[in-house]
Order: structure tokens, then C-alpha cells, then sequence
């Protein structure tokens, strides 16, 4: 028999492969819609914006400091809305912890500026009580007085503190750059879209960090339009980092 009718039979009798399959990027997680940029799976999303969100009974997003649920994403105003179990409430007091972002979420995806931060029962020596006093406003013509006289928890701290008002309210640059300890507070809580909280009592703000991201003019909209999904060269990313 010759060698090329042999090679024939021996073709013939091979399995057949199977089939190539690939893995499709997951479009939600909790009934979160999940589009570009973001993205769970390698390749899936914008580079810059990889392994800031986690999928497992919630949708997180993920901080060297901890991580935070997401509340939702809206994709028409480019903002993601974030929660922490452990900051204080109108209701609850909880010992503080630092809300640290990498640089490189603090460039892409920082906090919206009508989120505001409260630092709460400041030492008389705290840096935003003195020579950083300027960092401290009140939003909305809400005061450090309304809020702590809001809660019985937070009337004590007005009640020890000789009728001050050991509070502030400030932006997150502040926190970005002095932590919980240097600033010498001993609780902390967020409010967010506070343009819309004039003469609104503190039982119904909005608690929580709203984050605004932008999305660079790739193409990826009409990519979407179409049918199609974005993304990025997920090998070539981890070479060239």
C-alpha cells in the first residue's frame, strides 16, 4: 500500500476535534447591566477599568482599602454609585476606616463632585478645624449642627464637645490626601448627589459615594450598536504591563 493511501486511512480514522469555543463577556451580575467599559473576564471592557468590579453574590467595586457594593451604573451620565457597610449613617454610628482609591482609579473613575464627605466628632486639634479650616463648607445649606442634632448617637457628640461642632463637611481631595488618623475624626459618612438636598432633613439624603468615569472615543458605541462587543487584547495588555 502506498505511503500517501495510508495517510488518507489514518485521516480518516481520526476524531474529529472539537469544536473552538469562546467565552463570552458576562453582560450583568445582580441584575446590574454590565456594558463597556466595564468588564468581569480578561479581555472584556476598557484596559484602564479591568479589575475594579467583582461578581460574586454582589456587584463590587474593589479599593486597596476595601470593597464597596454597587449600587448602579448609569451609563447616560457616566457615573457608578458605590455603598459602605462600615461608614456611619443618620441612624448608626461605626468606627471609621480610610477610603483609599490607587491613583489610577482616583485619575479615571473619582468621586462626582456633588459627593461630599463628613467627618465626624473631629478632635478640637483636628488639621480641618485649624490651619485647614478652608476645606470644610456646608452643602446645601446644611450645617454641622442640623446633622448632629439628628440622631441621639450624634447629640452625644455634640453634648461632650461643649456645644461645638466637631464636624466637617468636605470634599474627597481631602481624604485622598490626609488619612482618618491625621485628620483625627472618629467617624465618617457620604452623601451623594447633594445639589438636590436643600431643606432635605438628613433621615432622607442619599448615603453612599457616586463615582463619574469617562469613556475614550474608540469607536466602542457604534461597536455596540451593531451587535458587537468591546474590548481589549487581554495578552498583549499583561505583556506590555
Amino acid at each position: 500500500m502506498s505511503p500517501f493511501a495510508l495517510l488518507t486511512i489514518f485521516m480518516l480514522t481520526l476524531p474529529p476535534l472539537p469544536a473552538l469555543t469562546f467565552s463570552l463577556c458576562r453582560t450583568s451580575c445582580n441584575n446590574i447591566p454590565i456594558n463597556y467599559p466595564f468588564g468581569f473576564d480578561d479581555g472584556c471592557g476598557a484596559p484602564q477599568y479591568r479589575r475594579m468590579l467583582n461578581c460574586s453574590t454582589n456587584l463590587l467595586f474593589i479599593t486597596p482599602s476595601s470593597t464597596y457594593k454597587v449600587q448602579s451604573i448609569n451609563y447616560n451620565k457616566k457615573t457608578l454609585t458605590i455603598y459602605d457597610p462600615s461608614m456611619s449613617t443618620y441612624s448608626i454610628l461605626q468606627p471609621h476606616h480610610d477610603f483609599v482609591m490607587s491613583e489610577i482609579k482616583s485619575v479615571v473613575i473619582p468621586p462626582a463632585p456633588d459627593t461630599v464627605f463628613a467627618l465626624l466628632n473631629c478632635s478640637i486639634d483636628s488639621p480641618v478645624l485649624n490651619h485647614y479650616r478652608s476645606l470644610c463648607f456646608n452643602f446645601s445649606d446644611h450645617s454641622c449642627d442640623e446633622l448632629y442634632g439628628s440622631c441621639i448617637w450624634f447629640r452625644l457628640f455634640h453634648l461632650l464637645s461643649n456645644n461645638t461642632s466637631p464636624c466637617c463637611f468636605t470634599g474627597y481631595d481631602t481624604v485622598k490626601y490626609m488619612s482618618m488618623n491625621i485628620l483625627d475624626c472618629t467617624h465618617y459618612m457620604t452623601v451623594y448627589d447633594t445639589d438636590g438636598l436643600h431643606g432635605v432633613a438628613p433621615l432622607d439624603w442619599i448615603y453612599g459615594i457616586k463615582l463619574s468615569y469617562s469613556v475614550p472615543d474608540t469607536g466602542c458605541d457604534r461597536c455596540g450598536r451593531s451587535g458587537g462587543t468591546c474590548g481589549f487584547d487581554a495578552f498583549k495588555f499583561l505583556i506590555n504591563v
